[in-house]
């Protein structure tokens, strides 16, 4: 084996491509892959004059991988936090390319594939993602439940949930470029860094390119780390999490628009305009009103988790979000709140004055005094949730205070690359 990198590098300057493989143990496959690795960097100095490097993110093997790697030509960084995601993170940020690769080191990649997405990162994209299902995958390379069931529902529920047109959402294989990585701020740590990087790169608005790759079976001698039912409740948490559309405010209308026909409905019959003994009784009632104010503690979770994601960093203010900012101070939240609470308050007293002018006695609708705890609830709500909101957007009372213009990924400037035909 040679003990120096066969593509061109320079000492003096940093090489344009990092490709980043995540190893914890791989001893027995990790020669093939930076070997294949090291060919694609040439293929891509050939093309395009693009120097690279090969970087080993160590989980803490006792293998002898990192040996092994660093006789390979293979920068090694040595990854204290173990986890998947956290060894790619901990890989891209010690990477000097500005162009970033990640891959597995297990063999069932061939790297030869990340090629055509560097091509397309040089043409303007954000992420190049790989796809495993337009490239091929060999027989037994991918279990059936992953295959059938897992993949496609978990790409299916991201398509949906942020807008996307990902055939391969959890493809080992893709590229990035560094400010790109920069931008996303992953966190992840373990097999769910796939769907953040996916997701917050969705929510930036990059723009997103996908080639096809092929998938072979691994040449490891034991199981994968993949274990499918923990990692997928772990993607699926995290598309839920940064979802706070689908997690809170749509289901917060469902249920405030169901309790608000039922109060109507009460309310109605309460004034007469309808028959009584209608289709809802007192117990509906009670219902629709707890429905309602959980319907509106909801929404405040749901926009204050919009709100962070934009204060992170990793979510751009739509246009509702925008209009919402200026509105939504903390003082427009605590008067609001005293308002609704108020009325509330008198609805209650007037409640209690016209019990005890009838002589305590037995009051035929409970609408009045549910509509009054309802109010009162909502109002001490909406003041907790002004101050929630305001401690989330750095305790600033006039929310998103200089984030109305988001600042935009410019690809960094590179010789166009023209699209094969």
């Amino acid at each position: 084996m040679p003990t120096e990198k066969p593509y061109p590098s320079s000492r003096r300057t940093p090489p344009d491509v990092s490709i980043v493989m995540p190893c914890l143990n791989e001893a027995l496959s990790l020669g093939p892959c930076v070997a294949v690795a090291q060919e694609a960097l040439r293929v891509l100095n050939a093309r395009h004059g693009l120097t690279g490097e090969v970087v080993v993110a160590d989980n803490g093997s006792t293998d002898g991988s990192q040996a092994l790697a660093r006789k390979l030509g293979a920068r090694v960084v040595g990854v204290p936090r173990r986890g998947y995601g956290a060894a790619l993170s901990a890989g891209f940020g010690a990477a000097k390319g500005r162009y970033l690769v990640m891959g597995d080191s297990d063999g069932s990649y061939d790297f030869l594939d990340a090629v055509p997405m560097v091509e397309e990162l040089m043409r303007g994209a954000d992420l190049c993602m790989g796809s495993r299902f337009k490239g091929g995958i060999a027989p037994g390379a991918m279990p059936w439940k992953n295959r059938y069931i897992g993949n496609p529902v978990l790409t299916g529920i991201l398509n949906i949930l942020f807008n996307t047109k990902i055939d391969d959402a959890h493809c080992g294989l893709r590229a990035l470029t560094r400010r790109a990585f920069e931008r996303l701020r992953l966190n992840g740590s373990g097999m769910e860094f796939a769907s953040e990087m996916v997701i917050k790169a969705a929510l930036l608005k990059f723009e997103i390119a996908e080639v096809p790759t092929t998938l072979s079976p691994d040449l490891r001698d034991r199981p994968p780390h993949l274990r499918p039912w923990r990692d997928g409740w772990r993607h699926l948490r995290y598309l839920f999490m940064l979802s706070p559309l689908w997690s809170f405010i749509v289901p917060a209308g469902a249920i405030g628009a169901i309790s608000l026909t039922v109060l109507l409905f009460a309310a109605a019959e309460w004034a007469g305009l309808t028959p009584p003994n209608g289709i809802f009784g007192n117990y509906w009632t009670i219902l629709a009103g707890a429905g309602l104010t959980l319907s509106h503690l909801a929404m405040l979770m749901g926009i204050t988790a919009q709100f962070y994601g934009v204060q992170s960093g990793y979510r751009q203010p739509g246009r509702i979000t925008s209009r919402l900012a200026p509105v939504l101070t903390l003082e427009t939240m605590l008067l609001s709140g005293v308002a609704v609470l108020t009325i509330g308050i008198v609805a209650l007293a007037a409640i209690t004055v016209f019990w005890s002018a009838h002589g305590f006695q037995a009051i035929g609708s409970v609408l009045p005094a549910v509509a009054g705890t309802a109010l009162m609830t909502i109002g001490v709500q909406n003041m907790l949730g002004g101050f929630l909101l305001a401690v989330v957007c750095n305790n600033e009372a006039a929310l998103l205070r200089g984030r109305s213009e988001p600042e935009t990924v410019e690809p960094a400037q590179e010789t166009p690359v023209a699209k094969a035909s």
